[in-house]
C-alpha cells in the first residue's frame, strides 16, 4: 500500500483518479493548487507524488523543485496535457519523475504506480512467438483488444472504413487486418489493394484512382486500371488519404457515392464493388480545423472510423512485439539472441515516438550490431532517432532555464500547432481557458 498526494486543480479528474487509486488498495490525499501541496509537505512523507504541470499558482516543477531541497524522496509522476512535455524536460527532472498524458486511463494510473517495483519479465519475451490476431496483429493490451472487437464488428458488413492515429502504429496491417477477417467472412480470396495518396503527383491521382484510356493525355500508350476496378470485390487502402488535393476530392467523392468510375478519357462508367480504407495521421479534429478534407468526404470515408492507440498507451505489449521481432530476424538468419528482463523493461520505460516502426528498426539495428556467435543482443544506449534529436533541439532546455521557461516554451509550441486555438490549446494542456489568459498575459509577447 503506497501513500499517494495528488496536486491537480482538475475537480472531476481528481474524483475519478481517487476512485481508482482507492480501488488499487493506496491510500491518497489530494491538493489543488501549489500552496496546498506544499502544506501537506510540511508534516507528511509520501511515497507517490501525482502532479499536474500547471496549476493556479504555478507550474508543478516548482514542487518538484521544492521536493529536490527537502529530505523527502517520492517517486513522482507528471500529468500533462501536451506530448511535447516530456521531450523538454528529458534529462531535467531525474530518474524517478514519470510522465503521463490527458485522458488518462486506469491502466495509466495503475502503471505509473507499479514503476517502483521492477515488473517480472514476460513469459514471451524469450518463448514461442506470440500470437498474431488475423494472421497480423500483435499485442493483447485492453487498447489493442477493443481494435479486434472493431475488426470482427466491421468484417461483418462492406463499410468504409478510416483508421486513425500516428505514424508508425501500424495502420496499414490494420487494413490487411480487416481484409483477412471480412475475405474470412465472407469466404473468398478477394484482393487488397493499396496506393499512397500523399505521394501521387496531382496530375496522375485521377488515373490511379479511376484508371485511364490509351491516349487520354501524352503518354497513355496503353488502356490502365485503377485502383478502384484493381480492388474488384475486395478492399482498396487510401493511405495519406488527408494530403488529397481538396479540388480532386469532388472526384472522389462521386465514386463515394455511386460506386462507379469513369475512367479518364473514357465515356462508360463502369460499376466497383470494393470497401475503402482510408488512413491519415491527423487527428479528426485537425481534419476538421485545417479543412485538409472535405466534410462531405469524410462522413464517406469514416462510416466506422478506427482510432489506432500509439505504442506508449500500450506499453504491455512491448514485450510481445520485441519478441515477435527478434523472432522473425533469429529465424531469418538462424540466430538464437534472446532478451533478458533487463532489456525488456528499457524497451517499455521509452516512449517511441515513431511508434513500432522506431522500435522494430532499433531491435534490427541491435541485431545486426550483437556478436555473431552470442546469444544476447546490445541495445544502444540512446533509442532516440536523428529525426527526434532535431525535434528536441528544437524544443530542449538547457541548464539554467527557469521553470517560467519551461511553461513559456511549452505553451509558444502548443499554440503553433493548435494555429493560435486557445481553447484547444488550454485542452491540450490540461488547464483552464482562464488560466492559460492569464499565462499569455503575464508572458506578453504570446498574447494577441
Amino acid at each position: 500500500m503506497l501513500k499517494i498526494l495528488l496536486v491537480d486543480d482538475d475537480a472531476e479528474f481528481t474524483e475519478v483518479a481517487c476512485h481508482i487509486i482507492e480501488f488499487l488498495g493506496h491510500n491518497i490525499c489530494t491538493a489543488s493548487c501549489l500552496q496546498e501541496a506544499y502544506k501537506w509537505l510540511e508534516n507528511n512523507t509520501f511515497d507517490h507524488i501525482i502532479l499536474d504541470f500547471m496549476l493556479p499558482d504555478g507550474s508543478g516543477l516548482h514542487l518538484i523543485d521544492h521536493i529536490k531541497k527537502s529530505n523527502h524522496d517520492p517517486y513522482i509522476t507528471l500529468i500533462t496535457g501536451h506530448p511535447l512535455v516530456k521531450g523538454l524536460l528529458a534529462g531535467l527532472c531525474g530518474p524517478k519523475v514519470n510522465y503521463i498524458a490527458k485522458p488518462l486511463q486506469r491502466e495509466d494510473l495503475e502503471h505509473a504506480l507499479t514503476q517502483q517495483s521492477k515488473p517480472a519479465p514476460s513469459k514471451k519475451s524469450n518463448g514461442s512467438l506470440p500470437k498474431k490476431h488475423f494472421g497480423c496483429l500483435i499485442g493483447e493490451s485492453e487498447a489493442m483488444q477493443e481494435v479486434y472487437t472493431m475488426i470482427s464488428r466491421i468484417a461483418l458488413t462492406k463499410a468504409n472504413v478510416m483508421l486513425l492515429g500516428e505514424s508508425g502504429v501500424g495502420k496499414e496491417l490494420v487494413a490487411q487486418a480487416i481484409h483477412t477477417a471480412s475475405n474470412s467472412v465472407t469466404n473468398n480470396e478477394a484482393e487488397l489493394v493499396a496506393t499512397n495518396c500523399g505521394a501521387l503527383a496531382k496530375g496522375l491521382i485521377t488515373s490511379e484512382l479511376f484508371g485511364h484510356e490509351k491516349g487520354a493525355f501524352t503518354g497513355a500508350i496503353s488502356k490502365k486500371d485503377g485502383v478502384f476496378l484493381r480492388a474488384g470485390n475486395g478492399t482498396l487502402f487510401l493511405d495519406e488519404v488527408t494530403e488529397m488535393p481538396r479540388d480532386m476530392q469532388p472526384n472522389l467523392l462521386r465514386v463515394l457515392e455511386t460506386n462507379r468510375v469513369t475512367p479518364l478519357g473514357g465515356t462508360k462508367e463502369i460499376e466497383v464493388n470494393c470497401r475503402v480504407i482510408s488512413a491519415t495521421n491527423r487527428s479528426i479534429e485537425e481534419i476538421a480545423q485545417s479543412k485538409v478534407l472535405r466534410e462531405d468526404i469524410y462522413f464517406r470515408l469514416a462510416v466506422f472510423p478506427i482510432n489506432i492507440p500509439p505504442l506508449r498507451k500500450r506499453k504491455e505489449d512491448i514485450p510481445l512485439l520485441a519478441a515477435a521481432f527478434l523472432g522473425e530476424l533469429n529465424e531469418e538468419y538462424h540466430r538464437t539472441y534472446q532478451w533478458n528482463a533487463t532489456q525488456i523493461q528499457r524497451l517499455k520505460d521509452y516512449d517511441w515516438p515513431g511508434n513500432i516502426r522506431e522500435m522494430r528498426h532499433a531491435i534490427h539495428r541491435a541485431f545486426i550490431m550483437a556478436a555473431p556467435n552470442g546469444t544476447s543482443l546490445a541495445l544502444p544506449k540512446d533509442f532516440r532517432s536523428p529525426f527526434s534529436s532535431i525535434s528536441e533541439k528544437k524544443h530542449s532546455l538547457s541548464a539554467g532555464r527557469t521553470i517560467e521557461d519551461v511553461e513559456r516554451e511549452l505553451i509558444k509550441v502548443t499554440l503553433v500547432d493548435v494555429e493560435g486555438n486557445k481553447s484547444l490549446a488550454a485542452k491540450m494542456l490540461g488547464i483552464s481557458i482562464k488560466t492559460l489568459y492569464n499565462r499569455l498575459h503575464a508572458y506578453g509577447e504570446f498574447e494577441e
